[in-house]
């Protein structure tokens, strides 16, 4: 790239001959028109800038660049990456002023490959932003934007770009919420009212994000041994005959490893993933597995009518996404869940009370 500033007297006595092809680096006003930096001039607005500049209606120099042969000009460059860096679920926009917005095609989760985010935007001048990973977002947010800062850009370093965001593909994605068949189960004696409440809390938040929500199974029997049997049999039944894939447990801690319930998962053949995740309120979520269904338990079913970082995992288990130990230690970051982190939440969980 060369750049040069040119007069209106440099103009007028045979520079505009240098002006087709070249790029404004600052906007150009010609009475009440106004020509965008960054504009590249055609023949025609080099024309008008000429004859601006030769009956006096230009008053200030021209800055401009000329691309070398392998210049992309900053439009160019930034859709490029773009389209590199969006996977699926993701809607590639127009280029405005070299930024390209990223929006989301589906209702669903973003993801975000952070890592791989950090060593594209290592390579200068490129820019890629975004929402945080994990959020939920509605068809339309604008999920990340795609700049580069001069407007004229080595076609080496969108290359460059390009091979970065293949080696982390994708970079940026949406995964759509999936219509999975989900159930509760309410481990804890509950009045009519109590279990109505959970239910509805349930049943709100699996439909919105696009589940089947199936109903409630309550198990309240006092006898330990009682309730070992009972809950044995339940997850049994919803696990292994019906091999329903989501599983939501009120009224068990992940701190109380006497629950019967834990009993029960490992006769059935199930095992605990995580106990406790490192966010609040929520801190006392827990995350088990029996054959094909994952289970994901809040110490009371009461919890499940508030906001909580079971509200961050919900989402991602609806699209279908295999949640890890790993998925849920990466909480920690961001974890403390007060009212200004509400915007990662579903759309639902925004105005609900948290756990005292």
């Amino acid at each position: 790239m060369h750049a040069e500033r040119l007069s209106p007297h440099d103009l007028a006595a045979g520079g505009h001959l240098r002006l087709a092809g070249a790029v404004l680096l600052a906007p150009v006003r010609i009475g009440a028109r106004v020509i965008a930096k960054g504009t590249r001039l055609d023949h025609t607005l080099a024309g008008v800038i000429a004859e601006a500049a030769a009956n006096g209606t230009l008053t200030a120099p021209l800055r401009l660049a000329h691309p070398e042969i392998n210049d992309l000009h900053e439009d160019e460059a930034a859709l490029r990456l773009a389209r590199a860096v969006s996977g699926s679920g993701v809607q590639v926009g127009t280029p405005r002023q070299s930024r390209v917005d990223l929006t989301a095609g589906v209702d669903g989760v973003l993801r975000v490959n952070v890592a791989g985010l950090g060593q594209l935007n290592r390579i200068d001048p490129l820019e890629v932003f975004t929402l945080f990973h994990g959020q939920s977002v509605r068809a339309g947010d604008t999920v990340a934007s795609v700049k580069v800062a001069p407007h004229l850009v080595p076609e080496s370093s969108v290359a460059a770009g390009e091979a970065a965001a293949r080696e982390s593909a994708p970079v940026i994605a949406v995964d759509a919420y999936r219509p999975l068949a989900v159930a509760a189960l309410a481990a804890e004696s509950l009045p009519r009212d109590g279990l109505e409440r959970f239910e509805l809390a349930a049943r709100t938040k699996v439909s919105s994000l696009g589940g089947r929500f199936l109903g409630v199974t309550q198990v309240a029997a006092e006898e330990p041994a009682v309730a070992l049997a009972d809950l044995t049999a339940a997850l049994r039944r919803l696990a292994l005959e019906q091999r329903i894939p989501l599983l939501l447990v009120g009224g068990v801690s992940a701190g109380d490893p006497l629950s019967p319930f834990y009993g029960a998962l490992e006769a059935s053949g199930g095992h605990v993933l995580r106990r406790g995740v490192p966010a609040h309120p929520g801190s006392m979520i827990w995350l088990a597995s029996l054959a094909d269904t994952t289970i994901l338990g809040l110490p009371q079913c009461g919890m499940f009518s508030m906001a909580t970082a079971a509200d961050l995992v919900l989402p991602r288990l609806l699209t279908g996404e295999q949640v890890t130990p790993d998925t849920l230690a990466d909480l920690g970051h961001g974890g403390l869940l007060g009212k200004e982190m509400r915007f990662r939440f579903p759309d639902y969980a925004r105005d609900l009370d948290s756990p005292p």
